[in-house]
């Protein structure tokens, strides 16, 4: 495909305003991921008496900005790479709907990674060299997740790092910025939300399955079958739970065992991806497990603080 055709037309259904085409590029249900795991960290340094409002702002801010300018790359270099085509099953892309020009594009994924380094200024002044390098390795790994002869996505790696970087990292980082102390327990409870980022993700890699496999991104679904990502995706739910159970046992946070009620929404969520295939069925569950991942995290930080 090549690297400069903008002739495509756009889908009859896409967006027809500019700021609907860049909220479409932008990927609205994918945000829940960057959100959750900042509402638990601040969540922790609250109870923890370490809550700093002016850190958690930034720390939101700088989360959204990092998933936003990563959704663009990805927009960008999946087009480059052939990956998008006019078949695709999900949502729209626009570079390769012809809505946005890659170079528009590449312009537009560095300006929001340039917020997002804005964003972190103040944290890295707070914070230090961790919060410094944190973001480095964030920002680095949203660009190298389609980016690059070895790129996360396309090597089968972009799970475990979707899995610590939405996870661990991020309550971890949140939670540092504004108490400046890192406690275990604020570790492993980054695990739950990271584990219910990787869902979102396997939702994602199980549509487009087939379209990867022959584009060669080899994402572990790609590598294994539509039904180990069927199974994966029942792991990262219970574990998940298990995560808050875990705490909630071990820490006296017994409120925290209501994101229990995640797991009987998440069956239908399950039942429609093991049996579907078609987009129309598909695509909606990605929307529905970033609301999981949201209404498991809301759950987690009201527990946590009553």
């Amino acid at each position: 495909m090549s690297t400069s055709s903008t002739s495509q037309s756009a889908p009859a259904e896409g967006p027809t305003t500019r700021w609907g085409v860049w909220l479409a590029a932008a990927r609205p249900k994918t945000l829940g991921a960057a959100i959750a795991p900042v509402v638990v960290g601040t969540a922790m340094a609250w109870e923890a008496g370490g809550f700093h409002p002016l850190a958690a702002v930034c720390a939101l801010l700088g989360a959204i900005f990092i998933q936003v300018g990563t959704n663009f790359s990805n927009d960008y270099v999946d087009y480059l790479k052939g990956a998008d085509t006019e078949d695709r099953k999900g949502p729209l892309r626009v570079t390769q709907a012809g809505l946005v020009d890659p170079a528009t594009m590449r312009r537009a994924t560095g300006l929001v990674f340039g917020l997002a380094v804005a964003a972190g200024a103040y944290l890295i002044w707070r914070g230090g060299w961790p919060i410094l390098l944190v973001g480095v390795l964030s920002i680095a790994s949203g660009i190298l997740y389609t980016a690059g002869r070895y790129s996360l996505a396309y090597t089968g790696l972009a799970d475990l790092f979707v899995l610590i970087f939405f996870g661990p990292v991020a309550v971890g980082g949140t939670y540092y910025v504004q108490a400046l102390a890192l406690p275990m327990p604020v570790v492993i409870a980054g695990v739950g939300p990271g584990l219910l980022a990787v869902a979102i993700l396997l939702v994602n890699n199980i549509r487009d399955v087939e379209e990867d496999r022959a584009a060669g991104k080899r994402t572990l679904i790609a590598r294994t079958s539509r039904t180990f990502g069927v199974v994966l995706y029942v792991v990262c739910v219970v574990g998940a739970l298990g995560v808050a159970a875990y705490l909630a046992f071990r820490f006296g946070h017994l409120p925290v065992l209501a994101t229990g009620i995640v797991l009987p929404l998440a069956v239908p969520v399950v039942r429609t991806l093991a049996r579907e295939q078609a987009a129309a069925a598909l695509n909606p569950l990605l929307g529905a497990t970033g609301r999981l991942l949201l209404l498991y995290s809301i759950l987690f930080a009201l527990g946590w603080t009553v």
